[in-house]
């Protein structure tokens, strides 16, 4: 979690994912034909860059490079879920586009996760808003038809780590310095339901239950040894190692994969969404504790002092 000031903006997505639709043809994104979507990118290398986004997408490859350049440490705040939100709608409608890379602008950072000052002070329903877009982008990622590689370049804690769970696969920088895991009980912050599961999914019951109790970080080369990360590479060499690992993805026909990716992951996003209103809800009433909220401060205040 991090403490970086955010720009207000409205949180106005175009609703949560739908449950997994099988496509209809090999390169089709959700059941959305092609000619019904005539605005659609054609082979060529396209950029977007957002104020917390940069998109750089080779439609001759197939591969979409999301880069997170929202500084100090990439955190999570409204803004730039919406952002990410937006980009990946973007990309799951865009024909040309197989595969996306998740990495970070930022050195040493991949994300610090969910950003404090959006659960700090704030009205019940400025939290709840801030909740359904953490949960937007976990739907929109761990739902996505895409391959989705998070090449994990600096430390990763919670909400971070969530980001690159979601993915399909991770690699990571090899330095032993860099942390990754979900953490929410060392600042007195639970992790909900779905945070869990797709740990769990990830690692496993037992390893996912000390971990979230414990609020564990674990270093590059441990993330390595549960399964947390799949991969470790030198540093300079985790988004170039991503694009050439995609080759092994696109050999597998997309719709044999899709389906597969399906199977696996929709109970785990049918229980959260019909869940979805009830995790809001919860949050709200568990954030805006005098308790919780006395915790946050303390966090942020011995932030302050570490920057002193």
């Amino acid at each position: 979690m991090a403490t970086a000031l955010r720009q207000s903006a409205k949180y106005g997505l175009l609703g949560r994912l739908a449950p997994f639709v099988v496509p209809t043809s090999v390169h089709g994104r959700n059941g959305i034909s092609r000619t019904a979507l005539p605005y659609l990118m054609s082979n060529q290398r396209h950029s977007s860059s957002g104020t917390k986004i940069k998109v750089d997408l080779d439609g001759s490859t197939g591969i979409a490079v999301m880069r997170l350049q929202s500084p100090p440490v990439n955190s999570l705040s409204l803004d730039f879920l919406t952002e990410f939100a937006i980009n990946m709608e973007k990309l799951e409608l865009d024909k040309s586009c197989r595969g996306l890379v998740i990495t970070s602008a930022l050195p040493k950072i991949f994300s610090a996760g969910l950003d404090i000052l959006e659960m700090y002070g704030k009205s019940p329903e400025h939290c709840g808003e801030f909740w359904k877009a953490v949960q937007e982008m976990w739907l929109k990622l761990y739902g996505s038809n895409m391959v989705t590689i998070a090449a994990v370049n600096g430390s990763s804690p919670a909400g971070g780590c969530l980001m690159a769970l979601a993915c399909d696969y991770r690699i990571m920088a090899e330095n032993p310095r860099y942390g990754i895991g979900l953490n929410e009980t060392q600042l007195g912050i639970v992790a909900p339901f779905w945070f869990k599961d797709t740990m769990a999914n990830t690692v496993g019951h037992r390893t996912t239950e000390l971990a979230l109790q414990l609020g564990l970080l674990y270093s590059a080369p441990d993330a390595l040894r549960i399964g947390l990360v799949d991969q470790l590479v030198p540093e300079d060499q985790v988004v170039s190692t991503a694009m050439e690992t995609m080759a092994k993805w696109f050999a597998i026909p997309d719709h044999a994969r899709q389906i597969t990716k399906s199977m696996m992951r929709k109970p785990t996003i049918d229980k959260m969404v019909s869940n979805r209103e009830s995790d809001i809800n919860n949050f709200v009433s568990f954030i805006t504790r005098d308790s919780i909220q006395k915790s946050l401060r303390m966090y942020m205040e011995s932030l302050r002092k570490r920057k002193a």
